[in-house]
């Protein structure tokens, strides 16, 4: 009752201030339609601007905010991130690999719309309730990823379900329309298995494959994105009509035939500086050698005419959220845009890239997305970072509030569900008793383990005769220590935590030969167990006090995300496992 009362609270609240008029005066406004900057005062009623001019009637029952000397511009957009990583190395900035805190990053440093590429379809609809919970979150696009078999966003071990893996325009269009029952707002297309020199090539998607996620994604008007940094990916990428090219080619110097093809299909560039700019957390020759081309394929970009919008790969190594927004202006200021041109870049190029036809410019009738700033940053564009006030959908980020709780050690608390008794029957083909959908896990790399379950038919069994148990075959790569998992998510996308110290173990059927691993994560550790398993069923219970952990922290079951059954034997092996009835007990 105390969520529901405290979200109708946020709701009340949220609609009292909407409902409230403000008047921007004295600011020097940049509009991002490249019209000159010019002192102007903007009203503000019901999250939309009513109206931008220099000697406007303020109405009376405004609340008036006085920026003279200060400059106003339009949200910013970052079309390339991953809120699910940490983006920072140790001791840089407190912000970790936690989700909240990072969507919070943005908020504060006037990043008002972003594209998460880190999660997959189940985790959709839990984050989207969890930015509900938020006074003023930045409008977040969730991606749904699709790769080819052996290609990049397919080898950290995640599972088909996470990037849908296509070769023929058959399987993409399929691939399409099962990613529309998780509602996405963008496709995100990893085609090119260029590593840079620093790694053997993965595979790349051919051409029709390509063509045919387009057509498909277009059709239900989202726009997609890919992974390409080869010259000769981009090209394929523009003949096939993607929206955003979401990284910077890097093999060569960009040519005429790819900027008129970009031209011609109207296909934007986001050359992700910020990700690839060399450092000590990022060196190396090969890292250099791609550096030396990206910033001079900017201006070559550039003096074509072709379309920029911005982009960070946020998330990854030495990209911490928001700020490195703010520095990726600063490098595309130095690889040959103007300040002016960077600044529309991330702002209506950006917005318009994504179809948000409805922001990105300080306009009448637009959603008053807003961002106060010392300095001139259209002059300096390093003015960006001294961010004074932001407004999402016209009310006020508390920026301090924000620092503070980013700051604050530890995940940002997520109120856990109750735990139910029963876990996975396995009565259902592809979804648990609790709804969730089960995935595979394995290590890391192409030459990962495989596996393969299916729901197969049981005779008898320790909770009643009949139904159906879960099958597992798998095969261990030739490597080191393989293995294969079973996830079962607790909530939906494993997104939402849940308490289970009313509770004290798992129960579960099993059958098999050799020794298995149950695995357990919660929002800050793994725990595990082994038990053992014969060709005959057997009952097996596991309390919660022989679960281990590599950091012996103290159980406390309220804050599980998933449960997980491991298969490992040694490389080349092949292994079974069968299970039923996992519960509580």
């Amino acid at each position: 009752m105390d969520d529901v009362l405290r979200l109708l609270l946020l709701i009340f609240t949220a609609a009292s201030l909407l409902a409230q008029s403000i008047a921007i005066t004295g600011a020097t406004v940049f509009d991002g339609t490249g019209a000159e900057p010019r002192r102007a005062t903007v009203l503000i009623r019901d999250g939309k601007i009513t109206g931008v001019g220099a000697n406007l009637a303020i109405p009376e029952a405004a609340r008036v905010v006085q920026a003279d000397g200060l400059a106003l511009l339009p949200g910013l957009f970052d079309l390339h991130t991953h809120i699910t990583a940490a983006g920072a190395p140790a001791g840089s900035r407190d912000v970790r690999a936690d989700w909240l805190k990072n969507v919070k990053a943005y908020a504060r440093d006037g990043v008002t719309g972003v594209n998460e590429f880190g999660t997959y379809g189940e985790t959709f609809e839990p984050y989207r309730k969890l930015l509900a919970t938020l006074p003023t979150p930045p409008r977040i696009l969730f991606a749904s990823r699709l790769s080819t078999p052996g290609g990049h966003g397919a080898e950290a071990g995640r599972g088909p379900d996470f990037s849908y893996e296509v070769v023929t325009p058959r399987q993409a269009r399929a691939a399409v329309q099962k990613a529309l029952a998780y509602r996405p707002d963008v496709i995100k297309v990893f085609t090119d298995g260029w590593r840079y020199n620093a790694a053997p090539d993965m595979t790349s998607m051919n051409e029709p494959t390509l063509a045919a996620i387009c057509e498909e994604a277009h059709k239900h008007n989202l726009p997609v994105l890919t992974h390409t940094v080869t010259l000769a990916r981009a090209k394929i990428a523009a003949r096939a009509g993607v929206d955003v090219v979401a990284h910077g080619v890097g093999d060569a110097p960009v040519d005429a035939e790819l900027i008129a093809l970009m031209k011609e299909h109207r296909t934007s560039y986001a050359s992700t500086l910020a990700v690839y700019e060399p450092g000590p957390a990022n060196p190396g020759t090969a890292r250099a050698e791609r550096w030396r081309r990206l910033l001079p394929n900017i201006a070559a970009m550039r003096d074509g005419g072709v379309t920029f919008v911005l982009g960070t790969d946020g998330g990854e190594a030495s990209t911490p959220h928001g700020i490195s927004t703010l520095h990726e202006l600063e490098l595309l200021v130095l690889g040959g845009l103007t300040p002016t041109q960077a600044l529309i870049a991330a702002t209506r190029n950006s917005a318009a890239a994504m179809h948000a036809t409805d922001r990105g410019t300080i306009a009448e009738g637009k959603i008053a997305d807003l961002l106060l700033v010392e300095g001139e940053p259209w002059s300096n564009i390093s003015d960006i970072r001294k961010t004074r006030r932001v407004w999402i959908g016209g009310r006020e980020v508390d920026r301090e509030a924000l620092k503070r709780e980013i700051d604050t050690p530890g995940p940002t608390p997520i109120t856990a569900t109750k735990a139910v008794k029963l876990i996975d029957d396995f009565e259902k083909p592809e979804r648990s008793s609790l709804d969730t959908l089960r995935l595979t896990n394995t290590d890391s790399g192409h030459d990962h383990a495989q596996l393969l379950f299916a729901q197969t038919v049981r005779h008898g069994g320790f909770f009643g005769t009949g139904g159906h148990a879960l099958t597992l075959i798998g095969q261990m790569t030739d490597k080191d220590n393989p293995f294969a998992r079973v996830v079962i998510p607790l909530n939906r996308g494993a997104v939402i935590p849940v308490d289970a110290s009313a509770f004290h173990g798992f129960r579960f059927d099993s059958r098999g030969e050799g020794e298995y691993k149950l695995v357990v994560t919660t929002r800050t550790e793994t725990w595990t167990a082994s038990f053992p398993a014969a060709p005959k069923w057997k009952n097996l219970r596991i309390p919660f006090a022989s679960l281990t952990n590599t950091r012996a922290g103290k159980w406390t079951g309220d804050n599980l995300l998933w449960i997980a059954f491991e298969l490992s034997r040694p490389a080349g092996e092949k292994i079974w496992l069968e299970l039923d009835n996992v519960r509580f007990f």
